[in-house]
């Protein structure tokens, strides 16, 4: 597979929200597509599912009813595991949990010939973990797709130190092919977005339980003044409390217990009461008919200080990331752009607001709470030293 080729077949493992969609970003792009699952009424579901999206799409227009058709018509349901032989790629989007995808990988690679690529759709698991389990790990790396894949624009492409060079360009280029945005990150907790991100809901949940401001006026002082499309709560409440709840504790957890990205026992709480959000009808908002959830507070000056306090955050975090080389200053501003829609990049913000400043406010955080928690980033200390910011080029331009 050294050019994308549409006439390579993909097997898609794992047939949820997450598997179904990624099968049908790979059948719009004209593969056909094995979508495998060993249980015949998640398959059905995601059949069933998938049906229905393309109705729509033919009713609404944005497809003909022909290559509707013909696009549900490459996705190509089973449970026969021997079929994925003829794929070229497969990208595993089974449940988040180390060991189930080492066990499913070392099973995958018995399977395909020994060219095909093998894709982790993890988003937080070691890909170099992953990678050991199987005996030609080079040919294994990342594929992060977000939720919903067939809607968000980036795919986070993770190679483990034992993946070749050439499987992570086939691989760029194969998702390029699909008319998705690819960016490259290391293999650290997290990746880009879901370690860059961690203070969006980490420090909204630290504002609401100083008691700071509650939980409707933090989402619309996000959403009005911001510029963010989701509160930091109702995007908890629609990934699920539980999902994001895991996603911290696994970031904290390998990153060695850093506060920076310790969880919060809200959340935890909101776990174990079942309160998941949207899917359960309940989380940090009632989502049953009829009910009635609690106005925001609308005061500038309270919502500028609830955005300042995460803005710098997520600053700090973006900044941090390009010190150890997660990715480039482009790759950061694309997956927060891209992958989870900031209103712009962290970076681009942080010049706009000044480095300087942004360094302030955070030693001013460290200074009030004595956490290490809120340690500025090297390099934003080494910017101010030197007077230097993430886009001079911008400055010479104007």
């Amino acid at each position: 597979m050294s050019v994308p080729n549409k006439d390579t077949v993909i097997a898609v493992i794992g047939s949820g929200a997450m598997g179904s969609g990624i099968a049908q970003v790979a059948a719009a792009a004209g593969h056909e597509v094995l979508l495998f699952d060993n249980n015949e009424e998640a398959l059905e579901r995601a059949m069933d599912k998938l049906r229905k999206i393309m109705d729509r799409q033919a009713e609404k227009g944005r497809m003909s009813r022909t290559d509707a058709d013909a696009l549900l018509g490459r996705i190509k349901p089973s449970r026969q595991f021997e079929a994925i032989a003829a794929a070229g790629l497969v990208i595993e989007a089974i449940i988040e949990d180390l060991e189930a995808k080492k066990n499913l990988l070392s099973h995958i690679e018995i399977m395909v010939d020994e060219e095909c690529i093998i894709g982790t759709n993890t988003s937080s698991l070691s890909i170099a973990s992953i990678c050991g389990a199987c005996s030609r790990p080079e040919r294994v790396l990342g594929i992060h797709f977000f939720n919903p894949a067939p809607l968000m624009p980036l795919v986070e492409i993770i190679p483990a130190v034992q993946t070749s060079g050439d499987t992570l360009v086939e691989t760029r280029n194969m998702i390029d092919s699909w008319g998705k945005t690819t960016v490259t990150a290391k293999d650290t907790p997290g990746f880009i977005v879901n370690r860059v991100a961690r203070p969006f809901y980490g420090e909204a949940l630290r504002i609401y339980e100083e008691g700071i401001a509650d939980i409707p006026t933090i989402d619309w002082a996000v959403k009005e003044i911001g510029g963010f499309r989701m509160g930091p709560f109702e995007l908890m409440d629609y990934i699920g409390n539980d999902i994001n709840y895991k996603v911290t504790e696994t970031v904290f957890e390998a990153f060695y217990y850093d506060p920076r990205y310790r969880p919060a026992f809200t959340q935890k709480r909101m776990t174990e009461a079942g309160w998941l959000g949207r899917k359960s009808g309940r989380g940090y908002y009632n989502y049953a008919e009829g009910a009635k959830n609690p106005e925001p507070t609308k005061d500038d000056v309270l919502g500028k200080k609830i955005v300042n306090r995460l803005l710098v955050m997520l600053i700090n975090e973006a900044a941090d990331a390009l010190y150890l080389n997660i990715s480039t200053r482009d790759g950061i501003e694309l997956a927060m752009t891209k992958g989870v829609n900031y209103p712009k990049g962290l970076l681009q913000w942080a010049d706009e607001l000044g480095v300087e400043n942004v360094l302030k406010e955070i030693e001013a955080l460290q200074h009030m709470y004595g956490e290490d928690r809120y340690r500025p980033s090297v390099l934003l200390r080494n910017m101010v030293r030197d007077k230097t910011c993430f886009y001079p080029e911008k400055i010479m331009e104007n």
